[in-house]
């Protein structure tokens, strides 16, 4: 099989693929049968059932907070940044699970287990009038009865096993997709660069459905069938993904990549004395044919983090807690080296996380007519994902064709660039949110609506500039950012890197916590009743926003000092120089054409 492997061609290509990847049976596979796009198709139509499902949950979990279990607006809050956060934090234990052991593809299996059972006891909770709070009319939902300790333990024990589930399923499912395309390949390595794009298009048109018709049903219908829908959404997505079995490329688990980089650093820091050779060659590595029999890739020794090369200076112990090789050095300052630009977007998702919380809660406060028909606030996030949707296909179709032939970079600019401009935009938003929201206030106190927190007179549309911008943002930042993570990180520790951007969310998340507890906290003194109240007429949400706007600006400066130190990994294959070289040979035909043209 390894030799019909090698020498299989066909038009130039070699038939099967040359990275790694096998079937489930551990046999090598040929790119004609699986992988690629044909794959990709089942698992993007999984990832919009099921981002339908979640956004099902997430989109209104804060109104059904406050309106059907009766908790303020801090409490709320805090409550749906914690699980958000959790649900980005997990992933980590998910991707340590599929890199060490279980492989990417039985991971993600066990894991829709897991997240289908919290999904049908959330709809239990919803639905089951001795697992819900009565319903109360109050306009001040402080006043109602609060809910019970059966019904609250029920309601998160759901969520909390939903995000055990995800935990799973969010770093495998994008890398299984990432993983269909061979990165020795020039063509399929020029499809994996617009894959992470049309990833984020299948994500944001799930979450369209979601924001728009699962809310309305929430709002007007019923929780009950509201819930329902996204469970029964997550059970097609799953059957979807099993139908696309047999088309899809597997890479072998390659054991823990926490084991693997703690070595390295307990070997570098024991041998703290040791001198480092100044030939690399006299370091240690395993010979190539071990690398290639297990479908592994051979790094160079670089000089960055060179305290770390300690680990690899030969000594009398073989120890693996004593030497290592050359390539599991390199790997572990590939996930290190990534780690500082991962606090800078520690708080970039603390912005990200107002759109599903204060934003909405904004909107509750304001006329939501639409001539006949009532907006529910939380629908609000479709403007998000119809721009990003938007933005996404012009970028990837328009934009990178054009900048690309200056640039000569087949991504049209960096990753950290399109990064950083997503962090500029958050800036803007924060700034125009606070702006809007001394607009709301102004009016309501006009119209003597700060004590009574009634609906101020102002359509509910007064806020889709900061929605809109959040999708645009989201088009540059959240694409940007998971194709980052995943490019960036070693060939056996993708899911890792890609664990690494949900991390960066689930951060957020809790962070977003911390500081609207903080700062509700520190402004209640001095006879004051703070920032943020239930009562938002009474609130101070503009100095709020303008206080996220400053951090987002200091961030967006820590972010640009370290980028300016960050040193992109090396490829492992030729596959981007190949694709350089075409877009230096396209410009220089053109330049001929029309040299020919002009004579």
């Amino acid at each position: 099989m390894e030799v019909a492997a090698s020498s299989a061609t066909e038009n130039g290509r070699n038939e099967y693929t040359e990275d790694g990847t096998v079937d489930l049976k551990g046999n090598p596979v040929l790119r004609s049968k699986r992988g690629g796009w044909t794959a990709c198709s089942f698992i993007v139509v999984y990832e919009i059932f099921e981002r339908m499902a979640y956004c099902g949950i997430s989109a209104n979990l804060v109104l059904y907070l406050t309106r059907k279990l009766h908790q303020g607006t801090v409490v709320a809050s805090n409550n749906v940044t914690y699980w958000t956060g959790t649900i980005w934090m997990t992933p980590i234990l998910g991707a340590y699970v599929a890199d060490a052991h279980l492989g990417r593809y039985w991971t993600f299996l066990i894991a829709c287990a897991i997240y289908f059972m919290g999904m049908c006891l959330l709809t239990l909770a919803v639905s089951v009038p001795g697992l819900k709070p009565p319903p109360c009319n109050d306009i001040n939902d402080t006043d109602c009865p609060k809910a019970t300790t059966l019904e609250l333990a029920v309601f998160y024990t759901a969520l909390y096993i939903l995000a055990i589930g995800t935990g799973g399923t969010k770093p495998n499912i994008s890398t299984i997709g990432a993983d269909q395309f061979d990165d020795f390949d020039p063509k399929e390595k020029a499809q994996k660069l617009s894959f992470f794009n049309w990833w984020m298009f299948s994500i944001f048109f799930g979450i369209l459905f979601g924001n728009t018709v699962l809310v309305y049903i929430q709002d007007n219908v019923g929780w009950s069938l509201g819930y329902g829908i996204p469970t029964a959404g997550l059970a097609i997505s799953i059957s979807v993904f099993l139908a696309g079995s047999p088309f899809y490329r597997h890479k072998k688990p390659n054991g823990s990549p926490f084991t693997r980089m703690a070595r390295v650093i307990v070997a570098a820091i024991r041998k703290w004395r040791v001198s480092i050779p100044e030939d690399p060659k006299e370091l240690y590595e395993f010979d190539v044919e071990e690398y290639t029999k297990n479908g592994k890739f051979k790094l160079e020794p670089t000089t960055n983090l060179r305290f770390l090369n300690k680990a690899s200076v030969q000594i009398s112990s073989k120890s693996p807690w004593m030497l290592c090789s050359v390539t599991e050095v390199e790997e572990t300052k590939q996930m290190l080296r990534m780690i500082p630009i991962l606090i800078s977007t520690f708080l970039p998702s603390v912005m990200v996380a107002q759109s599903n919380t204060l934003f909405i809660k904004q909107g509750s406060t304001l006329d939501k007519k639409m001539g006949h028909f009532k907006l529910p606030p939380a629908s609000l996030g479709a403007f998000v994902t119809v721009t990003m949707l938007v933005c996404i296909i012009l970028y990837d179709r328009v934009f990178v064709k054009i900048i690309r032939r200056w640039t000569k970079n087949p991504r049209g600019i960096t990753l950290l660039q399109r990064l950083g401009l997503g962090f500029i935009l958050h800036i803007i938003i924060m700034v125009i949110a606070s702006v809007t929201e001394k607009h709301r206030l102004s009016v309501a106190q006009k119209h003597n609506l700060v004590e009574s927190g009634g609906q101020v007179p102002l359509t509910i549309f007064i806020l889709l500039p900061q929605f809109i911008l959040m999708g645009v943002a989201d088009a540059c930042a959240e694409v940007a950012k998971l194709e980052f993570f995943y490019d960036q990180a070693p060939e056996s520790m993708k899911s890792l890197g890609t664990s690494y951007s949900m991390t960066s969310v689930g951060i957020g998340n809790f962070l977003s916590s911390f500081i609207l507890s903080t700062v509700s906290h520190i402004t209640q003194g001095n006879d004051h009743k703070g920032w943020i109240q239930n009562n938002l007429n009474a609130s101070r949400l503009d100095l709020y926003f303008a206080f996220l706007a400053v951090l987002s600006f200091l961030n967006f400066i820590v972010f640009l000092l370290i980028t300016k130190l960050y040193r992109y990994k090396d490829e492992v294959s030729n596959s981007m120089e190949v694709l350089k070289e075409e877009l230096e040979g396209s410009k220089s035909k053109n330049h001929v054409e029309l040299a020919a043209n002009g004579g």
